[in-house]
């Protein structure tokens, strides 16, 4: 009986780690992954300062769309796929622009809801409530 109840409790234990992680993306962005990641960066807003947006533009992704990853240069699990036409906000480049880090709405919600259009007073890492992610450069229309 011991034996059983500390299964029990070891397994609630994980359920409710589980229940404190990202939640899962809806199923028609569902990720497919390959492997763990082995890096995870969060997107960081405000960049710009307090005085403009948190995040600097509004983009849409290039026909045949684009992987979203954990960080920038990971490139072996992939986070979420998006579609060409899809708004996204871009919110920081790496030194080089090789990645971008953005800010996106689950399909069928309002992308205004992501907040990223209002002034930060310091920058941070982006926490919600929608998903974020890197993409390789060249994956997005500026300004689009």
């Amino acid at each position: 009986m011991k034996q059983a109840f500390a299964i029990l409790l070891a397994s609630l234990s994980v359920l409710a780690l589980a229940a404190c992680s990202e939640p899962a993306p809806p199923a028609d962005n569902a990720p497919v992954v390959s492997g763990e990641p082995l890096a995870t960066r969060a997107v960081v807003i405000g960049t710009e300062g307090p005085s403009l947006p948190a995040c600097s533009s509004i983009s849409r992704v290039v026909d045949g769309g684009t992987d979203v990853y954990w960080a920038p240069d990971e490139t072996r699990a992939v986070k979420a796929k998006l579609a060409g036409g899809v708004r996204v906000s871009v919110c920081e480049a790496t030194d080089d622009d090789r990645w971008f880090g953005i800010v996106f709405a689950a399909p069928g919600t309002d992308p205004d809801m992501c907040g990223v259009g209002k002034t930060v007073p310091n920058a941070r890492e982006y926490q919600g409530p929608c998903r974020w992610g890197w993409i390789k450069g060249g994956s997005v229309r500026l300004g689009g």
